[in-house]
């Protein structure tokens, strides 16, 4: 568990229901009851504000939940039961954190991120479902079970906060985990699915309380014998050319970024780097990437759930000889036409879910990118 050591706490707060009396005792039985509140919701998101009501996302619907307003005290009161004192030093240094946590006796786990909104403490948890399924499981498309049995190069999954790419990504490793005899080391902040070595030996390092940032632990990982290298997200370009460097010195590396199409995420790599290293990056990229699956969370037709919409793009010689003489906007033709080698469109995915009938054809071209099609 990440954050304070905490004891044991008593079954009897499964006894209580009403808000009010939980409301009246301490700070870990507040958190757990709103954290009960999640899973009984089905919930993904839970949104704590400073004089409002806990606000529950549920398959993308915000809803606030309950009668009684949450003050600063008790807010700040939560916060107090979830961080160490480091990082409480954080937060009082730069208005915000980040971990993970798990509640007491609980497979359970949550991300978190703490942070002040005009002086005022909120906090939002994203609920992690620990329990690993498969893609078939998850409706993800066969083709991200070839790309998890790659042996070098660089996957990129992308998509804005809130797609569903940290599962995706989680699952993927669970599929190495499951069926590779490698070392796999992922670097996290925080660490969010915790994975416990299968056929695969697995470490897993979080930001700031094992190493002081991922560029910092990527260019260490050469050393540690690794054969899979997961990177929680791209955020500079130091950690860029890190990645870069693992994945042409025969390692597996995945990564995120928040990038809206796979494409984008070419253009964005390459534009990170100053003008005059742009050329070498593009050949370095052109070499090392070898998938970007961009990936969308679309509300179902019944309202109680949602479909996951995914972009691949897999570089085969042509998509590299593209990227490696800058011309990147006539991939999106390729992959037009490139099913058999595993790659597809947004289009593409949007039209198989609704021949699913898991979206609605009003649903899915409000994400084309030509509506009129």
């Amino acid at each position: 568990m990440i954050g304070c050591l905490l004891a044991p706490i008593s079954p009897h707060w499964l006894l209580i229901r009403d808000e009010k009396q939980i409301m009246e005792t301490d700070s870990l039985q507040k958190l757990v009851f709103l954290l009960k509140r999640v899973l009984e919701l089905e919930a993904s998101d839970l949104h704590l504000t400073t004089d409002w009501f806990p606000v529950y996302r549920t398959h993308g619907r915000l809803t606030p939940d309950g009668e009684l307003k949450l003050s600063r005290e008790t807010i700040y009161g939560l916060i107090e039961v979830l961080l160490s004192e480091r990082q409480q030093t954080l937060f009082k240094k730069d208005g915000q954190v980040d971990l993970g946590y798990s509640p007491p006796d609980s497979s359970d786990r949550f991300r978190i991120n703490i942070y002040l909104e005009m002086g005022k403490p909120s906090v939002v948890f994203r609920y992690l479902n620990n329990e690993f399924k498969t893609l078939e499981e998850l409706r993800l498309p066969s083709q991200l079970g070839g790309i998890s049995q790659m042996k070098n190069g660089l996957v990129l999954v992308t998509g804005a906060t809130g797609s569903g790419k940290s599962t995706t990504l989680a699952t993927m490793l669970n599929e190495i985990n499951l069926t590779r005899n490698e070392h796999m080391l992922l670097i996290e902040d925080p660490v969010e699915f915790v994975h416990t070595s299968n056929q695969s030996l697995i470490h897993q390092r979080e930001l700031h309380s094992d190493v002081n940032s991922f560029a910092d632990s990527l260019k260490a990982a050469l050393r540690q014998d690794p054969d899979v290298i997961m990177v929680g997200e791209m955020r500079d370009l130091e950690t860029m050319k890190a990645a870069l460097t693992a994945a042409e010195t025969g390692h597996l590396v995945f990564s995120t970024l928040h990038t809206g199409d796979a494409v984008g995420v070419i253009d964005r790599l390459i534009g990170s780097f100053p003008g005059d290293e742009q050329e070498v990056a593009r050949n370095r990229i052109a070499g090392a990437l070898k998938s970007v699956i961009a990936q969308r969370l679309l509300p179902t037709i019944d309202g109680v759930g949602r479909a996951a919409a995914l972009e691949i793009l897999m570089v085969t010689p042509g998509v590299s000889n593209l990227i490696n003489t800058g011309k990147t906007q006539q991939i999106y033709s390729m992959m037009e036409s490139g099913k058999n080698d595993g790659m597809q469109t947004l289009e593409q995915s949007l039209l198989d879910l609704i021949k699913q009938r898991l979206i609605s054809q009003s649903e899915a071209r409000s994400h084309c990118r030509n509506p009129a099609v």
